[in-house]
């Protein structure tokens, strides 16, 4: 259910509809607009929603009641119409331009992460990647360097100027992954590890959260509502691919996400073709296919040497693969950014809450 305020209610009147609220054991979730108050109530509203909605009505204040449809109700278009916008260190995630998030799947040593920060930066990166805390399928395989790569990408950041992104796989991770980095990865194996969607909303940076490979679309907005719930409405979705009975590529790309999520959700999506092909001579074109679908950024494997990677340097691009890549990305999203705004989402924004900035 969403409350609309309007334009001339007090802060008294927003006052006594969430002590409404609250009086029915249901909580109060602000969006605050340029002109309103949009109130997002959370609970179990089913049983008194009749009620509730005919009491709140007439209260003075309010423009509308409206029940919301989905489960998802902080991370739903219907609750907060206008996109999220996530401000770091200058970057802009969601706001129409291009994110291109690139830099290599595991941070190897202090020389490897400076060079590729270098040379991404120069090519058209604004958010520098790099894995820290690597999980892998072999328990055998290279696992990252831990806090000392985070080291080594808060250098490259600091050099490049570039916000950075890395993962973070357990709630005890969290603390020091958020000290050294601007942007919290959950990955695919942990989309539906709660614990950690909660501690990583609470932990004061943004996050993005990559689908599980054999998530819906409803499972993985549930997921990303754990993170919001806690505080945290700063959640970047990222389409990785999903697992199919195709064994050709490592995934598949469900791009169909792109404009349905947008439909559905006002956060930001990006698409990591790196993860969902497999294979390097893939990832351009579906990169460029990803923008074509309005995708709001690239998120891409990146190494100067990548047949001696220590992990998926069968998936990464060379330097001059992604500095070819990312020209092309904008011409791309030069010709198609006015073509693919969903009418449902223009439609509703004029009454919605502001974007959300970090």
């Amino acid at each position: 259910m969403i409350i609309v305020m309007s334009t001339s209610a007090t802060e008294q009147e927003s006052n006594n509809v969430r002590d409404q609220l609250r009086q029915y054991g249901l909580q109060a979730h602000d969006n605050y607009g340029t002109q309103r108050v949009v109130i997002a109530v959370l609970g179990d509203v089913a049983p008194v929603r009749d009620l509730l909605m005919s009491k709140l009505s007439v209260m003075p204040g309010v423009e509308s009641v409206t029940p919301i449809t989905k489960p998802y109700k902080l991370t739903s278009r219907e609750s907060h119409p206008e996109d999220t916008i996530i401000e770091v260190l200058g970057a802009r995630i969601g706001d129409g331009g291009l994110t291109i998030m690139a830099g290599p799947c595991s941070i190897e040593n202090r020389e490897m992460m400076l060079e590729t920060a270098r040379a991404v930066a120069k090519t058209g990166a604004t958010i520098l990647r790099g894995g820290a805390f690597k999980p892998r399928t072999s328990p055998y395989s290279f696992q990252g360097l831990g806090v000392e790569g985070l080291k080594y990408l808060a250098e490259a950041s600091k050099e490049t100027g570039l916000p950075t992104i890395t993962e973070v796989m357990e709630p005890s991770q969290v603390e020091v992954v958020a000290k050294h980095s601007d942007i919290l990865q959950v990955g695919t194996r942990n989309m539906q590890n709660y614990s950690l969607l909660t501690a990583v909303g609470k932990a004061g940076r943004p996050v993005m959260l990559k689908r599980g490979y054999g998530a819906t679309i409803e499972e993985w907005l549930m997921a990303a509502e754990y993170i919001v719930a806690a505080g945290n409405p700063y959640v970047i979705l990222c389409e990785r691919g999903i697992r199919t009975f195709e064994t050709y590529t490592r995934n598949t790309l469900d791009l169909t996400a792109v404009p349905l999520l947008h439909h559905l959700t006002h956060l930001p999506v990006v698409v990591d073709p790196s993860h969902a092909t497999g294979k390097r001579w893939l990832v351009k074109p579906m990169a460029l296919a990803a923008v074509a679908a309005g995708a709001d950024g690239i998120m891409v494997e990146v190494h100067p040497r990548p047949d001696e990677a220590k992990s998926d340097g069968e998936q990464s691009l060379t330097l001059d693969q992604f500095a070819d890549m990312s020209n092309a990305l904008g011409q791309i999203h030069g010709m198609v950014q006015t073509l693919i705004k969903d009418p449902f989402a223009m439609a509703v924004s004029a009454t919605g809450a502001s974007a959300g900035k970090h």
